[in-house]
């Protein structure tokens, strides 16, 4: 289940053991307690019931009690503050997120429009994807009506025609219809769509190149919403409407709590909602956020974004509704079974924008602290601090991570006692500037607020590095020294606080404070035949600094090919496991590191209730042992349609499937959204294989697999006959590998 509301006390504590021998306890508790007042103060405006009740926990919110909403526009006789007009723009215009977004808006139609709180719609909807509601696929606008079906509108469309979602304009129009219609004391705006984080989202199939700016990411992903645009979009419809600024903007979308989106649109809001992970299909619970607003319209938008954070997943209709939930997951579960399912590795976040500079004063404050620690120590927080998925690909370690988490691991990696004193001052600044946090216990690093720290390979890109980052992230990059940070860590320049370094060049030389010139040893084998009954034992050191992990790999020499095909790969366990706030990472006694494994010749498949295929599980999340770690397989994903997307699967190490994400990038990049697997859908597995003629690498579709009324599991199968090629694989902090393998016949 998700951490219930709190700031960032838990974080404080933790904290403060980890940096006993760094800061004195006089220090530690004036931390403690300032994030615990923070804390206090809004327990204590709860129990009054001030602003907002505590939401339900699995009860479906019972219908308010309201004066039916006129038809038309026109100002409000209630007392001023009392009246609100809420707006979803919501880009449904996609085959993952269509019927996922469609299921939102009847959610919001379970509440409906009051007198005092207005809500409307721009919904954008796919051809050729989810068929309900007579499969229309156009642009509509709509004011809502109450309506209890969950599967159809009841509501009547406003307009309708064809809208590029990810034009800025587009959004502004919105906004203008919305206020000129339906004026209020307070305005709400929710987006919904993917995510990408920093670089924005909301993609549309009508949209064609890349859009209004000529930046390096715009030339790989295409024409998107991307977040400078958004800057602009928010500008010009705030001053155009003269609304001043919004109540709240929530982003019903993936990875979009980063710091540099809440930069973007603080001039524009008083307070914000954003995820830092992929976000469940579900998205918000509209029907009980809205409930709690429609019931207390007096409510501003801290409470009011408390109310979704509070709700979200454990008050969904499709969590609450017994036959939405059968629907949802295909089987007859319990509500707390399936929001804990869910709720496992989601977050969410409501932060107060009027506090964020003060959080920008503090990051700057560490960032020049960060530039005089010894700069590999940093590498290696940054390398095990909580992460949340990279629209990067797999080829790159994650870049998106816990601001929070960070500074505790920067702290207690470097030793550094101004390190330390900048981290306390960032996470007290957090701790004001959050509201209410949620995460579930897969991301226990998770506290609200995600920051961008590429490793090496990024940073140099053009598609992720700086000319992109600074072009799209522009406010961020303007008034935050976190840019500049980057640039002194990978070129070995000073940082100061008043001087900006000069651009790097994309693809120029720098530093790799995270790299390490590591060797291993010639592998050695107790035997060259392996069988079920007589594993083999490999044995081999690694030499050098900067070892971030260690993996195993096992290969299959596909004679008929002339190819290698991957056929398994794990973590190897570390001389010691150490956690900040439940991450796991490992530890490596020494430059010098002695491996040894033993292998007895097994591989794993997956069993879709049907038919049981041998699969690559790629390491994904190291934990504190091996049934704590999670792992991916690559694949196409095949919808009922026909339509195929880059997707991925994740398991625990228990065996049991935890989730499917999609990727609208061909090869794993781009925006990641949750699927949720209908009856009849196929997986193609993408196998990799190493070419020996060429030494290329290169992937084929292989076997299929089709969810149905069971859940997927994995498990160990004996490794057929033949010729294996075994090895260890050493990654440094910065993500570059280092290798040996040996070749071993198994009977």
């Amino acid at each position: 289940m998700p951490r219930p509301l709190r700031s960032l006390t838990v974080i404080a504590i933790a904290f403060s053991l980890l940096l006993a021998a760094c800061l004195d306890e006089a220090a530690l508790r004036e931390l403690e307690s300032a994030l615990a007042t923070e804390e206090a103060a809004i327990l204590q405006t709860e129990a009054a019931g001030v602003a907002e009740e505590p939401a339900t926990s699995t009860p479906r919110p019972p219908a308010p009690t309201r004066t039916p909403a006129p038809a038309g526009a026109g100002g409000s006789t209630t007392r001023p503050n009392q009246t609100w007009t809420v707006m979803l723009y919501q880009n449904a215009d996609d085959e993952v997120l269509e019927q996922d977004i469609f299921i939102d808006l009847n959610e919001a139609e379970r509440v409906g429009s009051t007198d005092r709180v207005r809500l409307v719609s721009q919904i954008d909807r796919y051809r050729g994807g989810f068929r309900g509601d007579g499969d229309w696929d156009s642009t509509r606008r709509y004011f809502i009506r109450q309506d209890d079906d969950l599967y159809r509108l009841g509501s009547e469309p406003a307009a309708e025609g064809e809208s590029n979602m990810a034009d800025g304009e587009t959004l502004v129009d919105f906004v203008r219809w919305a206020v000129e219609n339906y004026p209020a004391d307070k305005y709400a705006l929710i987006l919904s769509d993917h995510g990408m984080g920093w670089p924005g989202g909301w993609n549309d199939p009508t949209a064609r190149g890349q859009g209004r700016d000529d930046v390096p990411i715009a030339r790989a992903f295409g024409d998107l919403l991307y977040l400078m645009e958004l800057d602009r979009a928010l500008a010009q419809a705030v001053r155009e409407t003269g609304i001043g600024q919004f109540e709240l903007i929530g982003f019903d979308a993936c990875l979009m709590a980063h710091v540099e989106v809440f930069a973007a649109v603080q001039p524009y809001a008083r307070y914000a909602v954003a995820s830092q992970e992929v976000e469940p299909g579900l998205g918000w619970a509209y029907a009980a956020f809205l409930n709690e607003l429609v019931n207390n319209p007096g409510m501003d938008g801290a409470a009011l974004g408390r109310a979704i954070v509070d709700t979200y997943i454990v008050a969904d209709e499709r969590v609450v509704d017994d036959e939405a939930r059968a629907d949802y997951t295909g089987r007859r579960l319990s509500a707390e079974a399936v929001a804990q399912a869910t709720a496992a590795s989601a977050t969410l976040s409501a932060v107060d924008l009027e506090r964020l500079p003060a959080v920008l004063q503090a990051l700057d404050e560490f960032a020049l602290r960060l530039g005089e620690a010894d700069p590999s120590l940093v590498a290696r927080a940054r390398r095990y601090a909580q992460s949340f998925e990279s629209i990067f690909g797999e080829a790159a370690p994650p870049s998106y991570i816990d601001l929070a988490h960070f500074a505790a691991l920067a702290a207690q990696q470097t030793g550094d006692a101004a390190v330390t004193d900048a981290a306390k001052a960032l996470l007290a600044a957090m701790g004001d500037a959050i509201l209410a946090e949620t995460s579930g216990p897969e991301r226990p690093g998770a506290y609200g607020m995600s920051i961008y720290f590429p490793n090496s390979d990024l940073f140099r890109a053009s598609l992720s590095g700086y000319a992109s980052y600074t072009s799209v992230a522009q406010r961020f990059a303007d008034n935050s020294l976190w840019d500049d940070f980057l640039v002194a860590h990978y070129t070995g320049r000073p940082l100061t606080r008043t001087v900006t370094l000069p651009t790097p060049a994309p693809e120029a030389a720098g530093v790799a404070p995270g790299a390490g010139t590591i060797t291993l040893d010639p592998i050695e084998l107790s035997a060259g035949i392996a069988t079920a009954d007589q594993p083999v034992i490999l044995t081999t050191q690694a030499t050098g600094e900067n070892i971030g992990f260690i993996y195993l790999f096992v290969g299959y020499y596909d004679e008929a090919r002339n190819a290698l095909k991957f056929a398994d790969q794990d973590f190897i366990e570390g001389d010691a496991t150490q956690a900040v706030d439940g991450v796991f990472y490992p530890v490596w006694d020494g430059p010098e590191i002695p491996i040894e494994f033993e292998w007895t010749p097994t591989l794993y498949a997956i069993d879709d209730g049907t038919r049981q295929v041998q699969a690559l599980l790629n390491p994904e999340g190291y934990g504190a042992t091996a049934e704590d770690a999670t792992f991916s397989t690559d694949g196409r994903y095949v919808f009922a349609s026909g339509e195929k997307r880059y997707a991925r699967v994740i398991f625990d190490g228990r065996g049991d499937l935890r989730a499917v994400f999609g990727f609208t990038g061909a090869d794993g990049t781009g925006a990641p959204s949750e699927i949720t697997p209908q009856a009849g859908d196929r997986f193609i597995l993408l196998d990799t294989w190493y070419d020996l003629a060429t030494e290329a690498y290169y992937t084929t579709e292989g076997e299929t697999l089709t969810f149905g009324a069971t859940p997927w599991t994995w498990f160990a199968i004996d490794a057929p006959p033949g010729r294996y090629n075994l090895g260890f694989i050493v990654e440094d902090l910065d993500g570059n590998y280092s290798e040996a393998y040996v070749d071993v016949e198994v009977r």
